[in-house]
């Protein structure tokens, strides 16, 4: 898979993981985004910092896109598969996210 092909957006969730920025990371996600990660839930930026504090760059986290599949309904929704490196979590595993407006409206894990 090339950059070319990969939703700027997603490509800007992974870089920003990966590069520590926190400030990059909320900014991907529209005002009221919501985030699923393994039954717990994150609503809005607010939402969306506190698990990335916890579970994203505040445990180091580093992302190896493996695939990026477009999902439907409509072209704003994508299946990622992810490797995940950090200080809590590591291991190959399926994210969901769909798009709105060029940011991230929902990430779902799990």
């Amino acid at each position: 898979m090339t950059d070319q092909s990969i939703p700027a957006p997603i490509q800007t969730f992974i870089d920003a993981t990966n590069a520590g920025d926190n400030e990059g990371f909320v900014a991907v996600f529209t005002d009221n985004a919501y985030v699923r990660d393994w039954g717990r839930e994150f609503n809005g930026h607010e939402g969306v910092a506190s698990w990335n504090r916890t579970d994203n760059i505040g445990v180091h986290m580093q992302f190896e896109l493996i695939s990026c599949e477009a999902t439907g309904p409509g072209p704003e929704s994508y299946a990622l598969t992810i490797k995940a490196t950090s200080n809590r979590f590591n291991g190959t595993g399926t994210m969901q996210i769909t798009l709105r407006n060029n940011l991230i409206s929902r990430l779902e894990i799990g």
